[in-house]
């Protein structure tokens, strides 16, 4: 019997073989044999999680067809990755990819790095800073003395609890933004709101456009989902989004949803001005495509002179073109799985209809939690830390990472909680790689593009700062001479540990 559960196309696994690409050889150094090249590029693609573990590759002729290459390279690597764990095979049933005992399954999202690994890691991995306290426990303690009268009820409330969908819709309206309570639809976090929201209007095969790069995660909810990705490229540095690029891309490909992040990209940095908004909503409406506005990093300005622009749904006065998603997850804390969506009132009926066959609802205690934060003035005095937090960080990220790596380039975001850098001709995969050897993990730049995208670049987070700031970059200047001389895993030899 097989023990194959997916399969990977010689097409596909060329084209993800290609996009990795290596720092230019330089005087004096060996590149290695074609067949080791090749069997390092497919043990990466499965740490990555790029290939699934248990898919099953292209036959040796498919596969050197396909990479231009003869036959007896692919047998060799693929006889290089069975020594080495990354590759089974049965005769009459292929080859598949695996992983070496005592490793674990790589994940293709960004999972936090577990508890009992933070002493002796720097997670670079998630843009989640801990929780802003006292705040956190304040809001719990005041959501306790408000439960009595809902531990009396059934605790399903699917569309949320009325008193916070009446206060987020409140929210809206004082930003310019007239809201009606049954415009709002809570849900668990913005993952839970953007999961619905494909499921309802991106069935499996529809196509969805999204940034280039774009949030990891969210990309990955919609492979899973069967969307058909569509990518649209953002301009360099922070100039954020090439308006006639989308325009063309949303009338040729016909998209059913579009998603942006149009506040502080996730992961570039970038800012929308009013203009980029209201014309991406213009060519939303004209191409009958639903524009999604994940305002999770909206609140997250971390200097005094940034103007922020009016909501993208600002744009839309007649509800039909722009679903908003707002979250407490970035702009409090990770563990407050607390979102929202902000929709005409019959789209929130349907999302609040489905959602029977989902989760249900959401916990009603985290609700309470979050509407105490906005009744009381605790959610702007805790976003005020919030960014405090944040600018510290990423001031000391900035400083470290300029003295280690002083070929690394970046423009430094005025708000967000990431940073979005080139690592000066090096494979952001083979880093991630040789990060996880020295004690730094770092999620490398392919995992927020669409098909291998982005090997040049990893993403860094605001999540630590002070000293810890600067032996992350140390580590990361370790990590990068390893990939330089070739060190990174690149002779053959499986990696000590690995992170998902």
């Amino acid at each position: 019997m097989a023990q194959w559960t997916s399969a990977v196309g010689p097409a596909q696994l060329a084209r993800l073989l290609n996009s990795q690409q290596d720092r230019p050889a330089g005087p004096g150094t060996r590149r290695p044999p074609a067949y080791r090249a090749l069997a390092d590029g497919i043990r990466l693609l499965v740490l990555e999680g790029r290939v699934p573990v248990a898919a099953r590759l292209p036959a040796e002729r498919e596969l050197a067809l396909a990479l231009s290459v003869s036959r007896t390279t692919v047998a060799a690597a693929y006889e290089a990755l069975r020594a080495e764990g990354f590759l089974e095979s049965r005769r009459g049933a292929g080859s598949w990819t695996a992983v070496p005992a005592g490793n674990p399954l790589p994940a293709r999202g960004l999972e936090p790095l577990p508890p009992e690994a933070l002493g002796s890691v720097i997670d670079l991995g998630t843009a989640a800073p801990p929780a802003p306290e006292p705040w956190l426990t304040r809001a719990v303690q005041g959501a306790l003395a408000e439960l009595p009268p809902y531990a009396h009820t059934h605790g399903d409330y699917p569309a949320g609890l009325p008193v916070l969908r009446s206060m987020i819709a409140e929210r809206y309206t004082a930003r310019g933004i007239p809201t009606m309570p049954e415009q709002i639809m809570v849900t668990t976090g913005a993952m839970g709101a953007i999961d619905a929201i494909c499921h309802l209007f991106g069935g499996r095969g529809e196509r969805i456009a999204v940034e280039s790069p774009s949030y990891a995660n969210i990309l990955q909810l919609m492979r899973e989902a069967g969307a058909r990705l569509v990518p649209v490229a953002m301009a360099e540095g922070l100039g954020g989004w090439d308006l006639d690029r989308w325009r063309q891309v949303l009338r040729e490909a016909a998209p059913r949803i579009a998603y942006v992040v149009a506040d502080f990209h996730n992961p570039t940095g970038a800012l929308a001005d009013d203009d980029q908004r209201r014309r991406l909503v213009d060519a939303a409406r004209s191409a009958g495509t639903v524009l999604v506005a994940d305002e999770t990093m909206s609140e997250l300005w971390l200097d005094d002179d940034v103007a922020m622009p009016r909501p993208v749904c600002g744009f839309d006065p007649a509800g039909s073109t722009v679903i908003t998603v707002g979250s407490a997850s970035k702009a409090f804390w990770a563990g407050m799985r607390i979102g929202w969506v902000r929709a005409a009132p019959d789209v929130i009926r349907s999302l609040v209809a489905a959602r029977a066959y989902a989760d249900l609802g959401t916990p009603v205690l985290e609700q309470l939690a979050v509407n105490w934060l906005f009744s009381t003035g605790g959610w702007a005095q805790a976003v005020d830390l919030r960014r405090a937090q944040a600018r510290e960080n990423r001031d000391a990220l900035v400083t470290a990472v300029r003295r280690e790596l002083p070929t690394w380039e970046f423009e430094v975001p005025k708000g967000g909680l990431t940073l979005w850098v080139r690592a000066g001709g090096l494979s952001g995969s083979r880093l991630a790689e040789a990060g996880e050897r020295v004690g730094v993990r770092v999620p490398s730049g392919p995992r927020f593009g669409v098909d291998g995208a982005f090997e040049g670049y990893v993403r860094l987070p605001f999540t630590v700062g002070g000293a810890v700031a600067e032996e992350a970059a140390v580590r990361l200047a370790a990590a990068a001479r390893l990939v330089e001389s070739g060190a990174s895993g690149g002779n053959g030899e499986a990696p000590r540990t690995f992170v998902a």
